[in-house]
């Protein structure tokens, strides 16, 4: 039960690491890998923002072998926890938000329209100044609202 513990606190943490990455590297001294992220030249499938799928699987890795080697110590469900959260960021931002692939494209759900209002506002954004909604999973509670009254009418 202990471990189901660590890996649900390891994704709860995640959303709060994201979003501070994404807010002070993303668009602080790494803007050079995430520009192309926000004004697309559709050179292709791939851009060089993705490379933060490296940087941010690494430390998942990590824990998951350092847990795998001391007998599925503690630090293995931490790193499940951050694989699980990479996974839910790819599904959600990348398949769902952008869609990179053409799936989830309709949804009734007023949480996954939520999600996609507050990213669409973040992309507003053409340069690394005057961001907002950085976050995935969390997101203002305006654009629930937002997304409520959209639904009742």
């Amino acid at each position: 039960m202990i471990n189901i513990l660590f890996v649900l606190i390891a994704f709860v943490c995640m959303e709060c690491v994201a979003w501070l990455a994404h807010k002070y590297m993303m668009h602080g001294f790494l803007w050079f890998l995430h520009h192309d992220h926000h004004q697309r030249d559709d050179q292709g499938f791939f851009e060089k923002n993705d490379y933060f799928f490296l940087i941010f699987a690494t430390p998942g890795i990590i824990f998951i072998i350092n847990g795998l080697l001391n007998q599925f110590s503690f630090t293995f469900f931490i790193g499940i926890g951050i694989s699980l959260y990479g996974l839910a960021y790819f599904l959600v931002h990348d398949i769902f938000i952008h869609q990179r692939f053409k799936l989830f494209r309709n949804t009734d759900s007023i949480y996954l329209r939520a999600i996609r209002k507050a990213h669409k506002m973040h992309h507003k954004h053409l340069s690394k100044e005057n961001g907002e909604c950085f976050g995935m999973l969390w997101v203002p509670v305006f654009y629930f609202k937002e997304a409520l009254k959209r639904s009742a009418k």
